[in-house]
């Protein structure tokens, strides 16, 4: 059943799972995952908690408890998810000894009201590390214009972190100039570089989805046959300036006093049009020192029926290149598309905290005890 899943680790790959509840890690599951589909780490986001929060099997006890105390909604959320991920941490610690630190990992992000806010996300990421207190987390941070500095500021501190909603290519230089920037100022603080992590998550499946749209819009033959191959194309070349960017004379200086290279995470791998084979953003993403973050349909269909045939990344640029520039010939704007992405990411994160606060607040006024 994991051979395809075992190729795929044997070729470089990371795998993690996009997911995280309670349930999953009381029942055994997390660590079934880890012993037998070569899981490595964890990703969660504000969509993910609203879900499994929502659910509410297994957070009555925390609930009711956090009710007693009469805390605030914002409280009770942070006290809950920080739980979760400082278990889910602890089980996979193992793994994060085993790999010296790159993997072993869990993800847990920034309130995404902060997303165009500097100062606050930094004072945010310090409060997520604190709260959860394990070396093998990771603070996601938000690759927007206010991110970017955020990012340099939270490595410069020593804090390991997960850039999320990464669209485009030029922000994703950008990214990485702010992970140097922080890896620099923490050189300079005296802070030991071998102990900081990074990813950066560059998201697949929704490119497909917004230009796809475009490309149905447009109508002729020729848009119709780009459709599935934008999101490839930009993951691909994502990684031509990775690896760029991780061979210059600057990176270089760094890594002499142990400082690690900040990996690419292939996020939103979850296809989306069923017209696609579903393990496409996992068999055509195939790169050495990438992390591929996969929901649990994801990772039983590659499993099952992945095709993992070494890797279908590099020596694919010019074609990348030739897709893009073919889909930007038919009128349809890459910039457009990928700001439109990031905003909407933005978004959608802001709208599943803020269900979750709602249901939350809800869960505390019902359990909440009555006044003698």
């Amino acid at each position: 059943m994991t051979d395809a899943l075992k190729r795929l680790s044997d070729e470089g790959v990371a795998i993690w799972l996009d997911d995280l509840s309670r349930k999953r890690i009381t029942s055994g599951n997390l660590a079934e995952l880890i012993d037998q589909s070569h899981v490595v780490g964890v990703t969660t986001n504000p969509a993910i908690f609203q879900k499994a929060i929502s659910g509410g099997e297994g957070y009555e006890q925390q609930l009711a408890d956090l009710a007693t105390r009469k805390v605030t909604v914002e409280e009770a959320l942070r006290m809950i998810t920080t739980a979760d991920v400082r278990d889910a941490a602890d089980i996979l610690r193992p793994v994060y000894d085993r790999t010296d630190g790159q993997d072993g990992r869990v993800s847990i992000e920034v309130d995404p009201r902060l997303a165009h806010h500097t100062g606050a996300t930094v004072a945010e990421a310090k409060q997520l590390a604190w709260l959860v207190d394990r070396p093998n987390t990771l603070i996601k941070i938000p690759a927007t214009k206010a991110g970017l500095p955020a990012i340099t500021e939270v490595i410069g501190r020593g804090i390991s972190v997960n850039v999320t909603l990464i669209f485009s290519l030029e922000r994703y230089r950008e990214v990485m100039d702010a992970y140097l920037a922080g890896l620099e100022k923490a050189k300079a603080a005296g802070l030991d570089l071998s102990l900081i992590h990074s990813v950066a998550s560059f998201f697949v499946s929704r490119v497909d989805s917004e230009i796809d749209k475009r490309l149905d819009a447009v109508g002729t033959d020729e848009a119709k046959a780009l459709k599935g191959k934008a999101a490839l194309a930009n993951a691909r070349l994502a990684y031509e300036a990775y690896e760029e960017v991780f061979s210059s004379d600057r990176w270089t200086a760094l890594e002499r006093v142990g400082a690690n290279k900040q990996r690419p995470l292939w996020a939103s791998t979850g296809v989306k049009d069923p017209a696609y084979k579903d393990t496409l953003y996992v068999d055509d993403l195939v790169a050495p020192n990438t992390v591929n973050t996969m929901p649990e349909a994801t990772l039983e269909a590659a499993a099952d029926h992945g095709r993992i045939t070494g890797d279908t990344v590099r020596g694919t640029y010019e074609q990348a290149r030739a897709e893009l520039g073919a889909v930007a010939k038919l009128g349809i704007s890459y910039d457009d598309v990928v700001q439109l992405l990031e905003d909407e990411g933005v978004e959608k994160f802001e709208a599943s905290w803020n269900d979750l606060l709602k249901s939350t607040e809800a869960e505390l006024e019902r359990l909440a005890p009555t006044e003698a």
